[in-house]
C-alpha cells in the first residue's frame, strides 16, 4: 500500500505548501496523521487503499527511487535531476523531497510531481515517483500568416521539432506575434493557439497558430491640451515616431508602437526644455481607438510652467581642467535661456561617442572614473544657479588589452591595428578609433565589434579590455558585368584579401589556402569579343611588419582588337596591346594628424598599335611608353562600417607626372612636321614655266620634293609625326574627390561626394597626349581599355555618352566635374549579407580642353538604387536613373536609364 507525501500541479505554489505541511508535523503523530490527509485531500484524490504506516518527522534511509510511468527519459537521469541519492537520510515528509519536487519542476520538463511511500523495511524507505510529462512539439502550421513570415515566427520562438510545449511557451508565442504586427501598425492583431494531440506519436502534439491581423490603424489625429507657449505643431514635430496621418508625408508611417509613444512623451517634454520651460510636464495622455474609422485618437494635455533662463555657474572638484578650460566646453553663458537639453548634451553626450562635452574631455585624458553632474542650486524668480560637480578620481590606465573571435586572422594583423596599448593612458576617443580600424580592415562584421571592460579597477587605476569580434568571409569571387564600347564586357577575379604569404610553404595553413596576415592578392580575367585583360596585383599593409607602410604592386597585359561599333564586327589583324607594371607605398601621417596618408607610386606602361586605325589616335602603327610617378594625400576619418560608413570624410588629392622630355630631347615640336624625317610643306606655290600652280602652298612634299597625291599618304605622314610626338608621353594628371557621411535622421545617412580630374600638357607645342583621358557617364564600370582612361559615373545616362566627340570620335575628355547626393537607408548590416536603399541626385560633365571647361554646364540626373554586399561576391546592386539634361547632339533629355552595378567599389 501507499501513501501520497507530496504532489505538484501547474499553478500551484508548491514552496508554500509544503512548509504549511511540514508545520502541521510538529503535532503529536495521531493528530499529524489526520491533518496530512485532511490537507493533501484538497489537492490529490487520495484511494482508501493508498496507505502505509511511518513515523512522522523520522529520519529514514532513501533506499530506492523508482518511476510509476515510462518517460521518454532514463529513470536513473530523472532520479539524478532530482537531487535524490541511493543511501541518503531524508526526513518524511520533509526538505528533500520539496527540494526534489522544485528541480524538477524548475525543468519545465512536466505537468505532475507525486512522491509516492511504497514500503518501508526498518530504516530504509522505498518511494515512488509518478511523474506526467509535459508533450513535445511534432508540428506547427500557421494560418492567416505570409509565408515570408513563418520562418521568421518558428525560429524566434524557437518552435522546433521536439520542443516541450507548456503554457509558457503558448503564451510567449501568442504574445510575441500580436507584439510583432503592432508594431506595424495591426493594433487589433488577435493570435490564438489550439494544441492538437498528434495520434500518429507517443506523447506529441501539433500546434495551429491562426492569426488574424486586422486593419492596420493608422493615428488620425494627435492634439495638445494647456500649451499655449509652444504650438501642437512644434509639439507634434518633437514626437520622432509617433505622427498623426499626412498622405504627403512618406518617411515616417503615422502607426502607434507604445514603447516608441512613450518615449516620444519625452520628447515632447525635451522640447519644452530646450525653450526653457523647465517644469513642463505631462498631467495626462489618452490613446482612444474609434471603430467606426478604425483609427486612433491621442490627446495628450500638458502643464507648461513658467520661463526660465541660466544664472551663475560655478564648477567645483575640477583641479585637471580650469574654470576658463570647462566654460569653453560647456558654452552656456549667464542670461542664455534655459536649455536643459544642451546642458545635457555639454556635461555627457550619450548621442556621439566621440562628442565634444565635459565628460569626453576627462575620459580622453585618463580619468575614466570620473563623475560630472549639473545640480540646481538655486531657483530665484525666472533664474536658476547651477554647480557642476565634478569627481575626477585617479588617471586611469588600460591593463590587459585581449582579442577574441579571431579564428582566421592572426592576432598580430589586430593588435597592430589597436590603439590601446597595455599601461598607456586610458582613452575613450582611442578606444572608439580601435573599433573604427578593426572594421575598417573588413575581416569582421563591424557591427558586432563589442569591446568590454573587464576587471576596472578603481584602485589600482586600471581597466582590461576585451575586444569581442565576429570573424567574415574575406575573399571574393569577382563576377562583374555590363555593357560598354558597344558590347557585353564579362570579369572573372578571385580576391584573397586576407592572404599569408609567410604560409605558402606550409601544408597545414592551407584552410582551403594560406590566410590570416591580412595581405591581399588578386588575380583577374576581363574580356569581351573585341579584347582582354589579364592582372594580378599583391599589397602588404605592413610592409616591414614595424609601421603602417602600405606596399603594393600590379602587373597587367591587354589585348584590344579594332572593333566596328556599328556592325559589332571585330577585325583581329589590327590590335592595341598594353603592358603595365606598378610599385607603391602608402605611409601613414601623424602630422596634421594620423588620419592623414601619404601615398607613392611608379608605373611603366608600353602601348604597342598595330595598324589600329580606329580614330582614337593620328597613328595606327607604332609604340608609346609611358613612365609616371604619381604622388597623393588623402584623409579619412569615415566609419565604422566600410561596406555603410555612417559618419566622417574621406579627401583625396593626388598628381600624377611624367618627365618633362622636351626640355632635354632637343625636338623642336613646333616644327616637327618640316624636319627631315617626315615629308615637308611647300613653303610657297610651285608653278609650272606657264605659271599654273601646281604644287600649292603648304601641300605634303615627299623626299623628292613631290606632292604627295592623296590625304591618305598625308595622314600616314601627320601619324609618323604624332608618333614622334607621342613616343615617350609627357603630361601631368590632377584629381581631387571629397566625400562626407552625416547621419541626418534615425537611420538615414546622407552622402555627398564632389569630384575634379584635369590632365594638361607641359609643353603646348607637343600637345595633350591621347592616353589618360575621361570618360564621363553611366555606371562607371566600362574600364575595359587599360590606355590610362578613368570612367566616371554619373547615372541616368549611358555609358560614356558625357565625353565630348571631336573630329567624329569619342577621344576622351581632360577635365570633369561631378557632384553627387546620396540618402541611404539600411534595410539589414548582417555579416551575411548587407542591404541598403538609396536616393541619388547628380551633376556633372566632361570637356575637350580646360578652355572649354565650364564648371555650370552640368547633365543632371535622380533616381534610385539598391545595394546588396555579400562577402563572397562583393557589391551588387541596381540603379534607376533619369536624366534630365540631353545627350551631346540631342535636343531632348534623356530620360530613363538603367544600370546594373557588379563588383562596382563602395
Amino acid at each position: 500500500m501507499r501513501r501520497l507525501l507530496v504532489i505538484k500541479k501547474e499553478n500551484v505554489d508548491l514552496e508554500k505548501q509544503v512548509n504549511k505541511l511540514n508545520n502541521f508535523l510538529v503535532l503529536n503523530k495521531s493528530i499529524k496523521a489526520l491533518l496530512t490527509l485532511l490537507f493533501l485531500g484538497s489537492f490529490s484524490q487520495i484511494k482508501a487503499q493508498d496507505r502505509v504506516p511511518f513515523d512522522q518527522g523520522k529520519k529514514y534511509i532513501l533506499a530506492k527511487v523508482e518511476l510509476t510511468k515510462k518517460l521518454s527519459f532514463n529513470d536513473q537521469t530523472v532520479v539524478t535531476f532530482a537531487g535524490l541519492q541511493k543511501g541518503q537520510e531524508i526526513t518524511v515528509p520533509g526538505e528533500e523531497i520539496s527540494a526534489a519536487i522544485k528541480k524538477l519542476g524548475k525543468l519545465g520538463l512536466f505537468d505532475e510531481i507525486a512522491f509516492y511511500i511504497n514500503h518501508i523495511d526498518n530504516d530504509s524507505i522505498y518511494l515512488d515517483l509518478d511523474i506526467k510529462e509535459l508533450p513535445k512539439l511534432n508540428d506547427v502550421k500557421f494560418v492567416g500568416v505570409k509565408k515570408g513570415k513563418v520562418e521568421t515566427f518558428i525560429k524566434d520562438n524557437g518552435l522546433t521539432k521536439g520542443k516541450v510545449v507548456n503554457e509558457n511557451l503558448i503564451t510567449t508565442t501568442k504574445n510575441y506575434i500580436e507584439n510583432k504586427y503592432k508594431k506595424d501598425g495591426y493594433f487589433t492583431t488577435k493570435a490564438n493557439i489550439n494544441v492538437v494531440k498528434d495520434t500518429s506519436a507517443t506523447n506529441q502534439v501539433n500546434m495551429v497558430v491562426t492569426v488574424d491581423k486586422g486593419d492596420k490603424i493608422k493615428i488620425s489625429n494627435i492634439d495638445f491640451e494647456g500649451n499655449s507657449k509652444l504650438s501642437d505643431k512644434s509639439l507634434r514635430k518633437a514626437m520622432k515616431n509617433t505622427k498623426q496621418r499626412n498622405p504627403i508625408r512618406l518617411l515616417k508611417a503615422s502607426k502607434f508602437i507604445k514603447d516608441k509613444y512613450k518615449e516620444d512623451l519625452d520628447k515632447v517634454i525635451e522640447a519644452y526644455k530646450e525653450k526653457g520651460y523647465r517644469d513642463a510636464r505631462i498631467v495626462s495622455d489618452t490613446v482612444a481607438y474609434n471603430k467606426e474609422k478604425n483609427s486612433l485618437g491621442i490627446k495628450i494635455n500638458v502643464e507648461e510652467g513658467n520661463k526660465y533662463y541660466f544664472g551663475n555657474i560655478k564648477f567645483l572638484g575640477n583641479t585637471v581642467y580650469s574654470d576658463q578650460d570647462l566654460q569653453r566646453y560647456l558654452g552656456i553663458k549667464k542670461g542664455e535661456t534655459y536649455n536643459g537639453v544642451i546642458l545635457e548634451k555639454r556635461i555627457a553626450d550619450k548621442s556621439k561617442p566621440d562628442g565634444e562635452d565635459i565628460t569626453n574631455l576627462y575620459q580622453n585624458n585618463g580619468y575614466l572614473f570620473s563623475n560630472i553632474n549639473a545640480v540646481e542650486v538655486k531657483t530665484a524668480n525666472d533664474t536658476i544657479d547651477f554647480e557642476i560637480r565634478i569627481t575626477e578620481g585617479p588617471i586611469a590606465y588600460f591593463n590587459h588589452i585581449t582579442v577574441v573571435g579571431n579564428d582566421k586572422t592572426n592576432d598580430r594583423v589586430i593588435y597592430r591595428e589597436l590603439r590601446t596599448k597595455p599601461g598607456q593612458k586610458y582613452s575613450k576617443d582611442e578606444l572608439v578609433r580601435t573599433v573604427r580600424e578593426i572594421g575598417q580592415l573588413g575581416y569582421f562584421d563591424p557591427e558586432a565589434i563589442d569591446p568590454k571592460f573587464k576587471n576596472v579597477d578603481g584602485a589600482a587605476g586600471t581597466v582590461d579590455i576585451e575586444y569581442n569580434l565576429v570573424e567574415k568571409g574575406s575573399s571574393q569571387i569577382e563576377l562583374q558585368g555590363g555593357y560598354g564600347g558597344g558590347g557585353f564586357i564579362g570579369t572573372l577575379g578571385l580576391s584573397f584579401n586576407n592572404f599569408s604569404v609567410r604560409n605558402i610553404g606550409n601544408k597545414a595553413a592551407y584552410k582551403p589556402l594560406p590566410m590570416g596576415d591580412g595581405q591581399k592578392v588578386s588575380l583577374r580575367l576581363q574580356g569581351s569579343t573585341y579584347f582582354q585583360t589579364y592582372s594580378v596585383s599583391f599589397s602588404e599593409p605592413w610592409f616591414g611588419q614595424k609601421k603602417p607602410v602600405q606596399f603594393s604592386s600590379s602587373i597587367s597585359y591587354s589585348k584590344q582588337f579594332a572593333n566596328n561599333y556599328t556592325t559589332y564586327t571585330v577585325d583581329k589583324s589590327r590590335s592595341f596591346n598594353i603592358f603595365t607594371v606598378s610599385l607603391g607605398l602608402a605611409k601613414r601621417l601623424t602630422v596634421p594628424d594620423d588620419f592623414f596618408v601619404l601615398s607613392q607610386s611608379i608605373s611603366y606602361q608600353s602601348y604597342d598599335l598595330n595598324n589600329y586605325n580606329v580614330g582614337l589616335f593620328t597613328f595606327g602603327d607604332g609604340a608609346s611608353k609611358n613612365i609616371a610617378y604619381t604622388i597623393g594625400l588623402s584623409r579619412s576619418n569615415k566609419g565604422v562600417n566600410p561596406i555603410f560608413p555612417t559618419y566622417g570624410s574621406e579627401f583625396s588629392i593626388s598628381a600624377k607626372i611624367t618627365p618633362p622630355y622636351s626640355l632635354f630631347n632637343g625636338i623642336n615640336y613646333g616644327d616637327l612636321e618640316n624636319q627631315d624625317e617626315y615629308k615637308k610643306r611647300a613653303e610657297a606655290d610651285v608653278k609650272d614655266a606657264n605659271g599654273n600652280i601646281i604644287i600649292p602652298k603648304n601641300s605634303y612634299l615627299d623626299t623628292n620634293n613631290n606632292k604627295v597625291d592623296t590625304a591618305e599618304e598625308a595622314a600616314v605622314d601627320q601619324g609618323k609625326v604624332d608618333q614622334k610626338k607621342f613616343n615617350w608621353l609627357e603630361y601631368y594628371k590632377i584629381k581631387f574627390k571629397a566625400d562626407w557621411y552625416t547621419k541626418v535622421y534615425g537611420k538615414f545617412v546622407l552622402r555627398t561626394l564632389t569630384e575634379f580630374g584635369f590632365l594638361g600638357a607641359y609643353n603646348q607645342a607637343r600637345g595633350l597626349v591621347p592616353f589618360e583621358r575621361f570618360f564621363v557617364g553611366g555606371d562607371g564600370m566600362a574600364n575595359y581599355s587599360m590606355d590610362g582612361r578613368e570612367t566616371v559615373q554619373l547615372r541616368g545616362y549611358p555609358n560614356n555618352s558625357l565625353t565630348p566627340v571631336v573630329n567624329g570620335t569619342q577621344a576622351g575628355a581632360t577635365v570633369y566635374n561631378k557632384f553627387s547626393m546620396e540618402l541611404r537607408y539600411p534595410i539589414t548590416l548582417k555579416a551575411a549579407a548587407s542591404i541598403y536603399a538609396l536616393a541619388f541626385l547628380e551633376a556633372g560633365n566632361s570637356f575637350e580642353n580646360f578652355k572649354a571647361y565650364n564648371p555650370f554646364d552640368i547633365k543632371r540626373s535622380a533616381g534610385v538604387g539598391l545595394r546588396v554586399f555579400m562577402p563572397a561576391f562583393g557589391l551588387l546592386g541596381i540603379d534607376f536613373g533619369h536624366g534630365f539634361d540631353a545627350l551631346p547632339g540631342s535636343s531632348t533629355p534623356n530620360g530613363w536609364e538603367t544600370h546594373f552595378i557588379i563588383g562596382q567599389q563602395f
